[in-house]
């Protein structure tokens, strides 16, 4: 059996909070759910606002592999008819290749919100779908709006708008939870209803994840016997967000058997996630399920000798089969086992158990003065090569300094010297930037650039401070935790110190060195990812 992917993410997912797409940025994303391998995109509400009307004229002009582009709004207005109804209108101009409409189910609303009579509603279900039918003749989904609380509050009414929708050629009613506050097992006793009612209804359901139970609710509707799934990428969305279809994809895959996405697309989950999260300008949760960068790192020492022996002993499934992988974490409460799986997979020619020892002495005593190695790779590798001898400083500091710090000037630019030698040659540099440690790292790649030009590819992409020992005020030490990007690879590295130049400074340097000691392996790996 295969699944239907109905993908809101330009409409319902912008309605999250923080979340504001260009017309750009809704047609990268376009592409990016189409790559994934989504059956169906819904656009936005044609008529509703300028940007959804010009990304429908300019979305035909893409070319889709797998997706179809689907326009959203409501049923006509209560005294008005079909075919003199402005939104209606604006949806058949469209010129998607499916229309979804919503309707009230809820007699609450119909009441309340519309102020008509429950009479009045099912005409204006059953006219709007009859007139898209017939003006697109294109395929038209109608998505009933807070059937479950309706159907709690009136069974025969909520049941009669999905007749009255399906009567008049919805090819999908889509059952929706719109308050997100249902149980699973309101969800399956009220779906066994509509397939009593409406046996050749072909069904989907639309869940919110208000009570936290978004995928449960949707795997429960699956099972019940629906056939497509709405939702968001990374459960974007208003309040606590829609469905996260990345979860309910890998779920419906790969422990209910049910097809999802293209043969082999399963493995563009955890990229098309990270895409999204970049497209949106929000911050990916590491603790994500399948797509998440925690997903699969294992920290205490009995979990990662378990896993070294089998990986399914703290493992659902396998990470690749999502495009994710394995994490192995370092800390001081790391045991010896973690050292050896993360060495397995940074030093593989590490395996003296002496050797293996004294690492993770190294990794508790800079850790007890307020380093933590669990997302610093860079400076994780720099402790093992200078234990093992393996480490070759590419420079040597003499000093550096900041100038101007808290001055106004020009966007409150920040000098920062720095003098260094390289070889036989020494280079005092100044250079500005926004804010000290940007500053420090442009004076730095500019003092070194003659001698390592790779570095001109080395970006700091995130920075950030926490204080170690708040109880000791404004003595307290300070952990500055650093990632560049280099080539096809990311890395962390971290400094301490109770001065926050001088912690950042720490963690900068460690970056520099350790790009320049592992450079040609890091672009040997993506030479081979890229082949």
């Amino acid at each position: 059996m295969t699944l239907e992917i109905y993908d809101s993410t330009l409409r319902d997912g912008s309605q999250g909070e923080g979340v504001n797409l260009s017309v750009a940025d809704k047609l990268n994303v376009t592409r990016d759910l189409d790559w994934l391998g989504v059956a169906f995109i819904e656009g936005g509400w044609p008529g509703s606002n300028p940007k959804d009307e010009e990304y429908f004229l300019r979305v035909q002009e893409l070319t889709l592999v797998h997706a179809k582009i689907c326009a959203f709004g409501s049923t006509r207005r209560a005294r008005s008819g079909a075919k003199d109804d402005a939104n209606l209108k604006k949806l058949v101009e469209a010129g998607a290749h499916v229309t979804t409409i919503f309707g009230k189910t809820w007699d609450l609303h119909v009441r309340d919100a519309l102020r008509v009579s429950l009479e009045d509603n099912l005409a204006m279900i059953s006219d709007s779908v009859a007139y898209l039918a017939s003006e697109t003749r294109r395929p038209v989904f109608y998505d009933a709006e807070h059937f479950f609380d309706g159907y709690k509050a009136n069974r025969d009414y909520a049941l009669k708008t999905l007749a009255a929708a399906h009567a008049s050629g919805a090819e999908r009613l889509v059952l929706c939870d719109t308050n997100g506050g249902s149980l699973p097992g309101d969800i399956t006793a009220a779906i066994a209803a509509v397939r009593e009612l409406l046996p050749s209804a072909k069904l989907g359901i639309h869940v919110h994840n208000d009570g936290g139970l978004a995928v449960a609710n949707t795997l429960a509707a699956v099972l019940a016997g629906c056939i497509q799934i709405q939702g968001c990428i990374n459960g974007l969305g208003e309040r606590c967000g829609n469905v996260d279809l990345t979860t309910a994809i890998a779920n419906c895959e790969l422990k209910l058997k049910l097809r999802c996405l293209p043969e082999g697309h399963l493995q563009h989950l955890t990229e098309a996630s990270r895409i999204i999260w970049e497209r949106v300008n929000l911050t990916q949760p590491n603790n994500q399920p399948f797509v998440g960068r925690s997903a699969f790192a294992h920290k205490g020492g009995i979990h990662v000798s378990a896993v070294q022996r089998n990986a399914a002993t703290y493992e659902h499934i396998v990470p690749e089969l999502v495009g994710n992988t394995r994490r192995i974490l370092v800390s001081e409460l790391s045991g010896r086992a973690n050292i050896q799986a993360k060495l397995a997979t940074m030093h593989p020619q590490i395996a003296d158990p002496a050797t293996v020892a004294a690492i993770l002495e190294d990794v508790v005593r800079y850790e007890h003065i307020g380093y933590s190695y669990e997302a610093a790779d860079g400076s994780f590798d720099l402790l093992v090569r200078k234990r093992v001898g393996a480490f070759e400083p590419k420079f040597t500091l003499h000093h550096y300094r900041i100038h101007g710090l808290g001055t106004e000037g020009d966007d409150h630019l920040v000098e920062a010297t720095v003098k260094v030698t390289v070889g036989a040659t020494t280079h005092l540099v100044v250079s500005e930037g926004h804010g000290p440690v940007d500053a420090l790292s442009h004076a730095l790649i500019s003092a070194l650039l003659p001698a390592y030009p790779a570095l001109k590819d080395l970006n700091l992409v995130d920075y950030k401070v926490r204080v170690v020992n708040s109880s000791d005020g404004t003595a307290a030490r300070v952990r500055v935790l650093i990632e560049h990007h280099f080539g096809s690879e990311s890395f962390g590295t971290v400094g301490v110190s109770e001065n926050i130049i001088k912690a950042s400074w720490i963690a900068l340097e460690d970056a520099v060195q350790y790009v320049l000691n592992v450079q040609a392996e890091i672009q040997a790996r993506g030479a081979v990812a890229s082949g």
